[in-house]
């Protein structure tokens, strides 16, 4: 099957990778993310004729519902919505970690989620076809010493997930919640505030996930037979696992 495929976060990382897999195989793209400049390169890459780009900040709900609703045929009738768009800011402690820091992510991962799935999923649900990708982590079930409002959005990606496959039994609408581990994207340079060395320093001397090891999972879990639903799936890589408990112990 080719059909339509909206992306939110298309400029880089997951979403970068999904745009190029989808476009591959001759799907029709819609791109979105703030950042115009790489969409029309990726436009310019995979054709004009297969892509329609959407600067959108899928922090404003009006936005986001004003550019579903205009979607010109034929990329009106979305088969696949990947929510790719997210990210993560600081690696403080709570009792040090900048408030601002904590509102952009509560509102990119968990409402831009909240508002781009709102806007689709009607159409979904009329045609009685398609499949939401929510692109969780590691971190919204495993904790880490400053992933504490990082790690909540994406426990609360997680239960969304599982709701909506609760809301849409007895539709052909799937839903999948992708929780990816250690992956090389911009994820570590957004974190650490454009530093290139800090961010090195978190994938130096191991092998990360990529972002095309994620498009080909999102591609495997969209392309099974449609009776078949993958709620949830974690993926690491081969050298990233679970370490002992954290103790603390005072000093004699």
């Amino acid at each position: 099957m080719k059909g339509t495929i909206f992306i939110t976060g298309a400029s880089s990382g997951f979403g970068r990778a999904c745009a190029r897999r989808y476009g591959r195989e001759g799907w029709r793209l819609v791109l979105a993310a703030r950042r115009l400049e790489p969409l029309r390169e990726l436009e310019e890459e995979l054709g004009a004729a297969q892509v329609h780009i959407l600067p959108l900040d899928v922090r404003e709900r009006d936005a986001v519902a004003a550019a579903v609703a205009s979607l010109p045929e034929p990329f009106g009738a979305v088969d696949i919505l990947v929510n790719s768009a997210g990210l993560a800011l600081g690696l403080e402690p709570a009792y040090r970690a900048d408030l601002d820091d904590w509102d952009t992510m509560v509102d990119t991962n968990i409402k831009g989620t909240m508002y781009c799935t709102r806007a689709l999923l009607p159409g979904m649900v009329a045609r009685n076809r398609g499949h939401v990708i929510t692109i969780g982590s590691t971190a919204g079930t495993w904790p880490y010493p400053g992933g504490n409002v990082y790690g909540g959005t994406k426990a609360f990606v997680k239960k969304f997930a599982e709701n909506l496959r609760a809301d849409l039994l007895g539709t052909r609408v799937r839903v999948t919640n992708l929780e990816p581990g250690m992956a090389e994207t911009e994820f570590s340079l957004v974190r650490f505030k454009g530093d290139p060395d800090r961010a090195g320093k978190v994938y130096e001397g191991t092998e990360p996930l990529t972002a095309g090891d994620i498009a080909e999972i999102v591609w495997w879990v969209t392309t099974l037979p449609g009776h078949v639903n993958v709620n949830s799936l974690e993926v690491m890589s081969i050298n990233q696992a679970w370490g002992p408990f954290a103790i603390h112990r005072e000093k004699a």
